[in-house]
Formats: C-alpha cells, sequence, structure tokens
C-alpha cells in the first residue's frame, strides 16, 4: 500500500475486523450497579470516590464483599466525567490497593543498606536533613517534583517551609506544549479534562490523538456517541490507530511533517473564503499577515512534505469549511513530539480559531466551575524564584520549570544550587530522557526523599523512601475543574490503610510540625480541612460523603460573546509576542531529519489497559496485557526476515541497545515506523510483575530536540534498527 493516499475505512475492511478485536476492550463501560452475573453480590457495599489510575478523575463507586476486601469499581452514575462508566484501567484499581510489592513501611539508607523504621524516625530523619540544607544553603536549595492529586499538600508544605522550585513532567514530557500555544492564540488553555464538545462535533481531525488507547472516560463516551451518530472522523497518524478503524478518512502521513498538512488547510480555507468571517471579524486579530504568511503552502506543496493526495487535502479541507465551528481539531494532550511542538500545536489552534470553534456547541465549551475557597493561612515566605527565572532565560514562555532543566541545573551545580529532592508520585527515570543523566543527578544530591506506593527505580536511590496510602485508602484534595456542568467530587477512604502507609496529607502535616511550621497546617485533620473548604461553597462534608459528587445547574457551556485573554484581549492568529520574542508569529514549517538507512523511525503511545508505568505492576490489569511489542510494518518484517512473536533488540542510532520486545507484524503502521507503548521494562526486582517485561522506550531516546518557546523534550526524534537476535 502507497502511504502517499488517504484510506477510507471500505479500502481496509480487512484491517476492519483487527481493530475491531481490539477496539472491544477500550470502552469496556461497566455499570454503575450491581447486575446479574457480576462479581458483586447482595449485601456488598459501596462507596464513592473518584479514580486515580490515571489523571482523569473520574467518579467511581467501589464495592467491598462482607469481609470489607474490595471486589469491583464502577462508575459512579451521578459524576459527570464517568457517568455510570469506566475505562478498564479504572476498574482494575484493586490491583494497586492489593499489589504485594506495595512499599510498606518508611526505609531509611544506611551507608549501603536499607533500614525499616517507623515513621517517627523517617520523619525526623527528613526534617533534619531538610534544617540543615536549609541552614547551609537556604530553603530554595530543596527542589520539589511531584504527579498526581495528593501532590497540592506537598506543595503546600514545601511553600511553607520557603522553597520555590516546582516542577512536574507532566510539563515537558506531556502538554506543555499544547497549553503555552493555545494561551497564546486564545488566552487560555485547552483544559485538564479537555473543553473538547466532542460529543456535538459533526466533523472532527485526530492528529495523533489516540481515543481508545489513551482511555480518557469521558471523552471515549463522547467519541463513541458522536461517532455512533454519523459525525466523520479524519485520523493523520502513521498508525493505523483505534480511532481510525471508526475514521471516514486515515492519512498516514510522513512522521514530523503534521504542520505541512495543517499549513495547506488553513491557507485552503482563506483561499476559498469558507473560513468563518463573523467570527474572525469579530473576535480576531492578524488574519492579513497570517494570509500572507501562508502564501507558500499549498495541497500540491504539502503532498511533497506529508505524502497525501492534495485532492485528499482539498477534500477534507472543504469539509472542515463547510461544516465551520462544529467542526473540531482535537488540541491533543502528550504533545511532545519533535521539538517545535509549540508551532505545530498553535497552528491547530490557529485553524480552530478559523472555523470559529471557540465557546461553540460542537466546539470548545466555555464552561463551569465551583469555586471553593482556601484554608486560611500565614503568607508563604518571600523567595527568588531564581531558577523559574533562569528557565524563562532558555525558554521564554516556560510558565513552569521544565523537569529535565532541574536535572541538568542540579547535576551542573550552578547558582541557585540545588541541594535537595522532594519527589512525590514521579517516576523520573522512566520518563525523562537521557537516563545517565538522571542517575548522575540522583548521586550528587545531598536529600533525595521519594513518596510513592510502589518500589520503582526511583526508590533505590533514596536517601529515605515514604509509603503511601493508595487513592482507595485516603482522603485527598477536592476536585472541582472547569466543566460543561460544575460540580465537586470528594475522593474519600474506602479502606484503612494497608501495612504502614500514608496519605500524604499526613505526610505534609506531622513533617511540617517537626519543621516549625504548624501554621500553615491549622486544621487537625483532613476532614476538618475539607469541611472547611466546602462551606465556603455551602457545602458539607457529610452530604459529599454520602452522595461523592455535588452537580449544580448551570446554563448551556456555550457563548456568542467569548473573552480572551492576550494583549489585544483578541484570537491571535498572528501572534506579536511570538515576534517580539524573536520567534516566527506565524508557524513556519521545517522539514523533520531522516532516517539513516536501515533505521525506522521510533514512536510510541499508550494501552487501554495502562496508565503508562504506573499499572505494569499491577496483576489485575497486567494479565490483559503483560508487555509492550513492537509493531512492525509486514513489508518491513519481510525485508528484515522477522517472524511475529519473535524477540529482537532495537539498537538506535547512538548505538544503544535495548532490551528484548516481541515483534507484533501488522500492515496498520508505515514501513519507515516502528511504535511500541510506553512504560515498560522495568529495571528492579522489587516490582516482581513488571520486572524485566518488554523494553522501556526512555532508554532509546537519547536523540532530543528541546522545543525552543517552552522547553518541552521530543520523543518522535530517534531512529532503531532490528537485531533479530535478541540474546546476542
Amino acid at each position: 500500500m502507497s502511504a502517499k493516499h488517504a484510506f477510507s475505512r471500505r479500502t481496509f475492511l480487512s484491517l476492519s475486523a483487527a481493530v475491531a478485536a481490539s477496539a472491544a476492550a477500550w470502552p469496556a463501560l461497566r455499570p454503575a450497579r450491581p447486575v446479574r452475573g457480576s462479581i458483586l453480590e447482595p449485601g456488598m457495599t459501596a462507596t464513592h470516590s473518584f479514580c486515580e489510575i490515571c489523571f482523569w478523575k473520574c467518579g467511581i463507586d467501589v464495592w467491598k464483599n462482607a469481609e470489607g476486601r474490595v471486589v469491583q469499581i464502577t462508575g459512579q452514575a451521578g459524576h459527570p466525567l464517568s457517568n455510570g462508566r469506566l475505562c478498564p484501567r479504572g476498574t482494575g484499581g484493586m490491583g494497586q490497593l492489593y499489589d504485594p510489592d506495595r512499599i510498606r513501611q518508611p526505609m531509611l539508607r544506611r551507608g549501603d543498606t536499607w533500614q525499616t523504621v517507623s515513621w517517627d524516625e523517617a520523619l525526623g530523619f527528613t526534617a533534619e536533613r531538610m534544617q540543615a540544607l536549609k541552614a547551609r544553603h537556604g530553603a530554595e536549595s530543596m527542589a520539589t517534583i511531584t504527579h498526581g492529586t495528593g501532590a497540592g499538600f506537598i506543595r503546600h508544605l514545601m511553600q511553607a517551609y520557603g522553597a520555590s522550585t516546582f516542577s512536574a513532567p507532566s510539563y515537558a514530557q506531556c502538554r506543555g506544549p499544547r497549553d503555552v500555544a493555545f494561551e497564546l492564540t486564545f488566552g487560555a488553555g485547552a483544559g485538564s479534562p479537555e473543553i473538547t464538545d466532542i460529543e456535538n462535533a459533526t466533523f472532527m481531525v485526530f492528529l495523533g490523538t489516540h481515543l481508545g488507547e489513551n482511555m480518557h472516560n469521558t471523552q471515549v463516551q463522547e467519541f463513541a456517541r458522536a461517532v455512533g451518530r454519523g459525525t466523520e472522523l479524519v485520523v493523520v497518524d502513521p498508525r493505523f490507530s483505534v480511532a481510525a478503524g471508526k475514521a471516514r478518512y486515515w492519512l498516514p502521513i510522513k512522521p514530523g511533517t503534521d504542520l505541512a498538512l495543517l499549513l495547506a488547510w488553513m491557507r485552503l480555507l482563506l483561499d476559498e473564503g469558507t473560513y468563518n468571517k463573523p467570527f474572525v471579524e469579530r473576535h480576531c486579530v492578524g488574519l492579513e499577515p497570517l494570509r500572507a504568511a501562508l502564501t507558500p503552502y499549498t495541497p500540491e506543496w504539502a503532498y511533497t512534505q506529508t505524502g497525501i493526495d492534495p485532492a485528499v487535502i482539498r477534500e477534507i479541507g472543504r469539509k472542515l469549511g463547510m461544516h465551520g465551528p462544529t467542526a473540531l481539531i482535537h488540541p491533543g494532550r502528550r504533545t511532545n513530539w519533535y521539538g517545535d511542538d509549540t508551532q505545530r500545536v498553535r497552528a491547530v489552534a490557529i485553524l480552530n480559531a478559523l472555523l470559529g470553534n471557540w465557546g461553540h456547541r460542537g466546539g470548545f465549551f466555555s464552561g463551569h466551575r465551583i469555586n471553593l475557597g482556601k484554608v486560611a493561612t500565614p503568607p508563604y515566605p518571600p523567595t527568588r524564584k531564581a531558577l523559574d527565572a533562569l528557565a524563562r532565560r532558555h525558554w521564554p514562555l516556560a510558565d513552569e520549570i521544565p523537569t529535565q532543566f532541574l536535572r541538568d541545573h542540579t547535576l551542573a551545580g550552578d547558582d541557585p544550587a540545588i541541594k535537595g529532592w522532594m519527589v512525590y508520585g514521579t517516576d523520573l527515570l522512566n520518563n525523562i530522557p537521557d537516563k545517565d543523566k538522571t542517575i548522575a543527578t540522583l548521586k550528587s544530591l545531598e536529600l533525595l526523599v521519594v513518596i510513592d506506593v510502589l518500589p520503582i527505580e526511583l526508590t533505590g536511590w533514596a536517601d529515605v523512601v515514604l509509603p503511601e496510602a493508595t487513592y482507595l485508602e485516603r482522603y485527598d484534595d477536592l476536585h472541582a475543574p472547569t466543566w460543561k456542568v460544575p460540580y465537586v467530587a470528594l475522593r474519600q477512604p474506602v479502606v484503612e490503610p494497608l501495612y504502614d502507609s500514608k496519605p500524604a496529607w499526613w505526610m505534609a502535616r506531622q513533617l511540617g510540625r517537626r519543621l516549625g511550621l504548624d501554621a500553615w497546617f491549622p486544621w487537625n485533620d483532613v476532614e476538618e480541612y475539607l469541611q472547611a473548604r466546602l462551606r465556603t461553597a455551602g457545602l458539607s462534608l457529610a452530604e459529599l460523603r454520602r452522595d461523592g459528587t455535588h452537580v449544580q445547574q448551570a446554563p448551556p457551556p456555550y457563548t456568542d460573546a467569548p473573552r480572551f485573554n492576550t494583549p489585544s484581549g483578541k484570537v491571535e492568529l498572528f501572534s506579536t509576542r511570538l515576534k517580539a520574542l524573536g520567534f516566527d508569529p506565524v508557524p513556519v514549517f521545517t522539514p523533520p531529519s531522516e532516517a539513516p538507512p536501515g533505521f525506522f523511525r521510533l514512536l510510541i503511545g499508550r494501552a487501554p489497559v495502562h496508565s503508562f508505568g504506573r499499572t505494569t505492576n499491577n496483576r489485575v490489569l497486567g494479565e490483559l496485557m503483560p508487555e509492550n511489542v513492537l509493531w512492525v510494518n509486514a513489508i518491513a518484517a519481510r525485508e528484515f526476515g522477522l517472524a511475529p512473536g519473535q524477540a529482537v533488540r532495537l539498537v538506535n542510532q547512538d548505538g544503544v541497545r535495548s532490551r528484548p520486545i516481541k515483534v507484533k507484524v501488522t500492515e496498520r503502521i508505515r514501513p519507515d515506523c516502528v511504535y511500541m507503548v510506553h512504560g515498560f521494562g522495568r529495571d528492579t526486582e522489587k516490582m516482581a510483575f513488571a520486572n524485566g517485561r518488554g523494553t522501556a522506550d526512555n532508554d532509546l531516546l537519547t536523540r532530543v530536540h528541546t522545543d525552543p518557546i517552552m522547553g518541552a523534550t521530543s520523543t518522535n526524534t530517534n531512529f532503531v534498527t532490528i537485531e533479530r537476535k535478541a540474546s546476542a
């Protein structure tokens, strides 16, 4: 098959059967109440909460048997994100709770050995070392790296301590380019959860968006309803994803050329006058400079870059114009691909603006939220925020510190000196490129505190390890995002914490008191804290414990008078802010690097039953997918002499060799690419189930480009060849 043409579903009837087989698993929608034939029995009880297997935060009902053991997790009917349904990841949450490899007690490093200790000793040690660092180097010498709902309590602790350096891989290694691009264009981000009205769109374009594999439950439900009522879908992806199996068009684009396609669509809308003129005239600035900048980008030119037939580019571009504000170009989530990602996603934002779908039904909704007050505490100590300022010298629009920059700065020992790290729920060795440099940094630290549920590789480098209770065993802060309806949801303990694990709120409060920060923790327990916040909205903790979620009535989440928090107060098609900083005010296409002879571009993605590496040790979910495999096109497999299920090793352009991985021979990927799911290849015997299964893509990411605007690291810029003898 030639990759230069678009493919309709009819063309791929032979593939559709395989896609349907895999798609059967991806919604895995579960009932919110016991049904005949389930493992639930009469007399079982349910507790309302919200999920943490991924960070979508769906409402859940957690069912216990008469012995008090969790036996099933279903979607909470009254929660606006789950609507009574749950993805496969969420249903497997008890696998984390009952994981036999959980960290059971606090641990301290004594020379080259580990010693289990009491919480009093572990927290006393941590407080003593933090006070010593503060005395020698200042409070800002402690950096905090976090991911997850409990992070808010840890961040509060560290701000009260006087630290100012905070980072999360979810920025530079995931959503950062998208957030910055939408802020530049609309003055607002795309949200988390995204403010995309998928359910009501009549025409959608997914560029590398893997709904059905990346299981964002609400979006998958809306996607299923949209497809069911006839919404046309275009999937732009080198791989025939699950979403592509539902599409009218699959465009197997040459990797790294998505921006060329977007620019051609924008020019077509302007040339043919099918853009949303009333919206653009009323709400946008920079139309004529945009038009001038798009002059070179014809569909014929785009064909030379993307391999997509110009007639197909025109056909889809005209359909975008025809559907107008109910057409939606999905913004994506993990958008750190090639190192120029802010500009690529800015093109996505500009194209949506030309369609006039901001604030419109079927586009980007405006949303509502319940505003909850904060618990009164003293102001945080003043800080220099020196590392934030230094990061912005490198990347002017970095609104968070890129995690790899924090690592590199720590290792270099430059001012401001970073001597200690507090790491909460973050798998640094598997999500920041250049693992060897990360390990060298860990060795250089005077203090490394790791808070986690499982003994991930990072814990082996820590000075102190603090075992966190799982999300089924703890309270966390309230969840009240911007959504179609305003709501607030409660996470509450379903069972008592197993072993000697503790929730983040407890750790933060106890450590704060040992650091002399009692004034910043004026509540005796988290229930008192939550009640104080709820009271500001006229709600009670008892009510929320009973119902799980409080939803308020609100008007439809659309507006005819959107507001844009940009310098001009309008949608900025031509960015004067970027121009002033020396960047292209309109995205400019640069061709991607080419693979050396005999090499494939390495692509990575997600699986419907796993959340990154957080779930690969989960026996419930691991039974469904125990390891990742390497997708290889059937033509390439024949040329390399590869058979389905054969174990191979990958060698990247810098000579780095992977662990063994099994081959999946398929026609669902371009011949010049290979693909694997992220999160496997664990290298710790303490995670007995996941250890050694599959291979880690992060080991192979040694050629990394950094987005010059905001600092994201690329994931799709490495090339690999295949060694057939895995044991070599």
